[in-house]
């Protein structure tokens, strides 16, 4: 499996960038496309949203499932990958290049809390048994 070891990680399978401005670029894992196949339609947070870490904040659904997506972090949505709606399946073709949000952090201390590359293939590996 890869996972890059730049990235933060949560139990729910999103991955997390913190940019050089500060600002969080968010996605699912390849383990998220991989259990779901062919990704169909994302449904993300509407820019200028404010969510809270855990909070659900949109549904990603595939020819055999739909899994619902959690905020990693809490914060405002400042930009939505809106080439999803039409290239859905760009996040099976590029797992960790196909990001979905990007937030503006309310609480940086937050980051602290996800998991690390290591300590994320661990859960992905709990998820297949």
């Amino acid at each position: 499996m890869h996972t890059p070891a730049d990235l933060k990680y949560t139990q729910s399978h999103e991955w997390v960038r913190i940019d050089a401005d500060g600002t969080a670029t968010i996605g699912i894992t390849f383990h998220a496309q991989e259990q779901l196949g062919d990704i169909v339609f994302v449904q993300y947070p509407e820019a200028g949203r404010s969510l809270r870490q855990g909070e659900e904040c949109g549904v990603i659904e595939s020819v055999k499932a739909a899994a619902d997506m959690y905020a990693p972090l809490s914060g405002e949505v400042i930009a939505i990958n809106d080439s999803l709606d039409t290239a859905p399946q760009g996040i099976n073709e590029d797992a960790y290049g196909a990001w979905i949000f990007k937030l503006k952090l309310a609480d940086p201390g937050e980051v602290a809390g996800l998991l690390d590359a290591a300590a994320y293939e661990k859960v992905a590996e709990a998820d297949k048994e």
